[in-house]
């Protein structure tokens, strides 16, 4: 005599659910068709003379009620929330467009008197930093000794000419290291925001500047 128990059903329902992203049903309806070959199987293979209770079988279709009101609420709670997600990156996205924010990137364009504006991290102390300036074609157009800054995010700006407002530069900043020589340093300049890019769900989000896209988490500052 073959038989089924409760056990067992749910346990080939599971298994089942592994191999079931390639029919592209969902898992509800999948627990639900696995469940119903399952009931078939033991019925056909019950002994006559000792059939399964009524009982028992109105319990395993109550179970499995249970399993299917869970899943589709555990799928309605999972829609809402990225719902939620994608609409709140979206709202933080369009208030960005037009700010101004400070970014990872040693690119940006000067402001409307010719100056740059932006942020230097220092691993640590140092006597003085030097400021090496170019031009969109990568000639040098000016370097500076901004003097003594410590550990930690610094403010700090640069002066161009002002008939060059709006021209793309590079930046590099070096610190000062104590045997004497130069090291490279992260800069953080200002950039306006043309436009955003919200990744999928609304997370990964890219803020895009005329020098480039980088994502959100390169943003040190909003408003300079």
């Amino acid at each position: 005599m073959n038989t089924i128990d409760n056990t067992n059903v749910f346990q080939q329902i599971n298994k089942a659910n592994q191999a079931a992203d390639a029919t592209g049903k969902s898992k509800s309806q999948e627990d639900s068709d696995m469940f119903m070959k399952l009931m078939i199987a033991q019925m056909k293979n019950q002994d006559p003379t000792s059939p399964t209770d009524t009982e028992a079988f109105m319990g395993q279709i109550s179970n499995m009620s249970q399993v299917e009101s869970m899943n589709n609420l555990t799928n309605s709670i999972t829609s809402m929330s990225q719902a939620m997600i994608t609409s709140q990156s979206a709202l933080q996205a369009s208030s960005m467009v037009g700010q101004n924010v400070l970014i990872s990137t040693d690119k940006t364009l000067s402001d409307k008197d010719g100056g740059i504006k932006g942020a230097l991290s220092l691993p640590g102390n140092t006597d003085n930093v030097r400021l090496t300036v170019t031009d969109s074609t990568g000639k040098v157009v000016d370097t500076v000794e901004l003097g003594k800054y410590n550990a930690g995010n610094s403010d700090f700006k640069w002066q161009g000419p002002a008939d060059k407002a709006g021209e793309q530069y590079s930046l590099k900043a070096e610190a000062k290291l104590k045997d004497g020589s130069y090291e490279r340093i992260d800069t953080y300049l200002d950039n306006r925001v043309t436009s955003v890019t919200l990744g999928k769900n609304g997370v990964g989000m890219q803020v895009n500047t005329a020098v480039g896209s980088t994502s959100m988490a390169n943003v040190l500052r909003i408003g300079v």
